[in-house]
C-alpha cells in the first residue's frame, strides 16, 4: 500500500484546522466582565454603538426549512442581523446536524460588525410537545407533574430538559406552558396544562422556570393571556373567549402575575380575541391594551414579550381583515409592544418588512420610543444570559453530543416520573389479573399505546383506528367497536382526544369489560359516567403508557392525584 506523503497529511491537517476554527466562535465572544456597570448600563453602551438595522435586526426570531440553514436565514444574518433563530420539529431529524446548524448561524452573528449572539428557541415542554426528539428525552410532560403536585420534580424535570438543549446549543426554551385548563374544547393545551388550577399552575410554573434557569436557557411563560378556555386552535382560527377582565384576573392571569413577581425572563403573547374585553376581535398579541396596559402596566413585567408564529391564521386571518399587509402585521406586532416577533419562517419578502419597519421607525416618535424601549430589552436579556461565562456554549461540541445524549439518568428520572403521575380515575376490579382476563381487545389510536398494550398483553387483537380528525370518529370505526365488542372480555381502550371518546361511547353496553387508560386530557370521562374502570397517565410517551399499564395490573399503587380540581368530583365519584 503507498504511504502518503508527510506533506499532503500535513496539507489536511492544516485544512482541518482552518474548517474548525471558521466554524467555530472565539471563546470570549460577548462575555461581559464588568463588575462596576449594571447590565441596564451595559445593555446602552451596546444599543448606542449599533446602527438603526443593527437595532431593529434584534427584535426578529426566524425559522428555516429543512436541517441545515437555509441561504434566506444566512442571508437576513449576513446583511442586517438578527435576533434569534426558531427551532421546529422540521429542523431535528438529526440533532448533531442541528447542533452543527446552530453553531454555524452563531458564528456568523458574531463575525457581523456588532458581535451579538443569537437567541436559539425551541418548545420543548415535555410531554407530546418536543420539537426536538433526535437523542432527547421522553418525559411525561405538564400534567403528569400536576398530578405528581411536586414543584421539586417540576423543577427537576426542567433541568434536564434544559441540560440537553444546552448541550444542543439551545438558550431559549418556549416553556412552560401556565395557561389554566378548565374547557374540555381546548384540547390543543390539553395535558400540557399543569393544572385547571391557577395558584397549582403558577407553583409548577416558577419551579420549571427556576430550573430551566439553572441550566442558563431562557424560560418562557405562555401563552399570554391564557389559552386554557379557548374553543379552537389559534394555529388554525382565532378562538374568541368570552371572559370579563375580572375572570381573566382571577383565573388566567394568576400563573403570569405570579411568575412575573418571581422574575421570569421572557413572556409568548398569544392570538386569542377577548370582545367582551376590548370592544373587539383584535388577538392579544396585537393589541396595545394586552401588552402594554396589562402586561407592562398593571403586572409590572419587565423582561421580553414575543409574540406566537405569526404564520399563524389566529394572527393573518385578522390582519387580514384588517386589510393589511404581511410586512404591516409585523410592524403592528412590535408597535402592540411585543419586544420580538416569531416568524416559523424566513420571509422571502425582507425588503418590505425592513422598508416598513423603517418608515415607521422614522416617521413616528412613540413607535421609535417603544421600539428602542424593546432592542434594549433584548440586549439586556442577551447580556444576563449569553453575556455570563456560564451560558450556554454558542458552537456546540459536537463529540460532546455524539458521547453524551440521550442521558442514561434522564431516562430512568422521566420514567419514575411517569409512574409518579399515573393516577386512579374509577375504580371497580383494578388491579387485573393476567390470567383472569379472558379474549382482550386493544383499541385506540395512539401508536404508543398500541405497542405497550400489546407488550403487556402479547394474545390481544388489536383495533386501530386514525388519531385525526380530531374531533370527529369515523361512522365505520363506531360499528366496528359496536359489533364485535361482545367477542371479548376484557377491551383495553387507549382514551386520547374527543374521536377516541366518540369511539368509546359505543361501549357503554359492555361497561363491565372495559378498561380505560387515558393518554392526554381525562377531561372527557366526565361526560361518561358509564366507565367504572379509568387511569390516567396524561401523556403520549412510551413510559407513560407502560407506566399506566403497570398500574392497570397491580405492579405498584398509584398515587398520582389528578389536577383538574373542578372536575375532580363528578371524576372520582365511584371511589367516593
Amino acid at each position: 500500500m503507498k504511504t502518503p506523503r508527510p506533506t499532503c497529511f500535513l496539507t489536511a491537517f492544516i485544512l482541518l484546522l482552518a474548517t474548525y476554527f471558521a466554524s467555530a466562535a472565539p471563546p470570549d465572544s460577548f462575555l461581559f466582565h464588568e463588575q462596576d456597570t449594571t447590565v441596564a448600563e451595559q445593555a446602552r453602551n451596546l444599543f448606542d454603538s449599533m446602527s438603526t438595522e443593527e437595532r431593529l435586526a434584534q427584535l426578529f426570531l426566524v425559522g428555516w426549512d429543512g436541517v441545515s440553514p437555509s441561504q434566506a436565514v444566512l442571508e437576513w444574518i449576513n446583511t442586517r442581523g438578527i435576533g434569534g433563530v426558531k427551532v421546529f420539529g422540521w429542523n431535528t431529524n438529526n440533532a448533531i446536524e442541528l447542533a452543527r446548524s446552530l453553531g454555524t448561524m452563531q458564528t456568523r452573528a458574531l463575525a457581523q460588525r456588532a458581535g451579538i449572539p443569537l437567541f436559539t428557541a425551541t418548545d420543548q415542554e415535555g410531554g407530546w410537545v418536543r420539537h426536538v426528539r433526535d437523542r432527547t428525552s421522553h418525559t411525561p410532560g405538564n400534567m403528569a407533574l400536576g398530578a405528581g403536585g411536586s414543584p421539586h420534580d417540576s423543577y427537576e424535570s426542567a433541568v434536564r430538559i434544559s441540560r440537553e438543549l444546552r448541550l444542543l446549543g439551545m438558550n431559549m426554551n418556549f416553556a412552560p406552558t401556565v395557561d389554566v385548563y378548565r374547557n374540555t374544547e381546548a384540547s390543543v393545551i390539553g395535558s400540557r396544562a399543569f393544572s385547571d388550577d391557577p395558584v397549582q399552575t403558577a407553583v409548577l410554573g416558577m419551579a420549571f422556570a427556576a430550573g430551566s434557569q439553572a441550566e442558563w436557557v431562557i424560560p418562557t411563560a405562555k401563552h399570554y393571556p391564557g389559552h386554557g378556555n379557548a374553543v379552537g386552535d389559534s394555529h388554525l382560527l382565532l378562538p374568541r373567549l368570552e371572559e370579563t377582565l375580572a375572570q381573566l384576573h382571577e383565573l388566567d392571569l394568576l400563573p403570569f402575575r405570579m411568575m412575573i413577581h418571581e422574575g421570569v425572563p421572557a413572556v409568548l403573547s398569544a392570538h386569542l380575541a377577548f370582545p367582551n374585553i376590548t370592544d373587539a376581535y383584535t388577538p392579544a398579541s396585537l393589541s396595545r391594551f394586552f401588552m402594554r396596559d396589562i402586561l407592562r402596566d398593571e403586572l409590572g413585567f419587565t423582561g421580553l414579550a414575543i409574540t406566537d408564529d405569526l404564520y399563524m391564521r389566529g394572527a393573518i386571518d385578522y390582519a387580514q381583515g384588517q386589510g393589511w399587509s404581511f410586512e404591516e402585521m409585523v410592524v403592528e406586532a412590535i408597535a402592540a409592544g411585543n419586544d420580538m416577533v416569531m416568524l416559523s419562517r424566513t420571509p422571502d419578502a425582507q425588503g418590505p418588512i425592513w422598508q416598513t419597519l423603517l418608515r415607521r421607525y422614522r416617521d413616528d416618535a412613540d413607535f421609535r420610543r417603544t421600539t428602542d424601549e424593546s432592542v434594549l430589552r433584548v440586549l439586556e436579556t442577551k447580556i444576563r444570559f449569553l453575556g455570563h461565562e456560564n451560558r450556554v456554549p454558542l458552537v456546540p461540541d459536537l463529540s460532546l453530543i455524539r458521547d453524551s445524549l440521550p442521558i442514561d439518568e434522564h431516562q430512568h428520572f422521566f420514567a419514575e416520573q411517569a409512574a409518579l403521575g399515573v393516577t386512579v380515575l374509577r375504580n371497580s376490579r383494578l388491579p387485573l389479573r393476567e390470567d383472569a382476563l379472558g379474549r382482550v381487545l386493544v383499541a385506540g389510536n395512539v401508536a404508543s399505546f398500541l405497542s405497550a398494550a400489546t407488550r403487556r398483553i402479547p394474545a390481544a387483537e388489536r383495533f386501530v383506528f386514525p388519531y385525526t380528525p380530531t374531533h370527529v370518529s369515523r361512522a365505520s370505526d363506531r360499528a366496528w367497536i359496536r359489533n364485535n365488542a361482545a367477542r371479548f372480555d376484557t377491551i383495553v381502550f387507549g382514551l386520547s382526544n374527543r374521536n377516541s371518546a366518540e369511539i368509546l361511547a359505543e361501549l357503554e353496553p359492555f361497561a363491565d369489560r372495559v378498561i380505560v387508560l387515558s393518554s392526554l386530557s381525562p377531561l372527557y370521562l366526565a361526560e361518561m359516567e358509564w366507565v367504572q374502570d379509568a387511569v390516567a397517565v396524561f401523556g403520549l410517551t412510551d413510559v407513560s403508557h407502560a407506566a399506566g399499564l403497570s398500574a392497570i395490573f397491580g405492579d405498584f399503587t398509584p398515587q398520582g392525584r389528578i389536577p383538574l380540581s373542578a372536575l375532580r368530583r363528578p371524576l372520582l365519584e365511584a371511589l367516593e
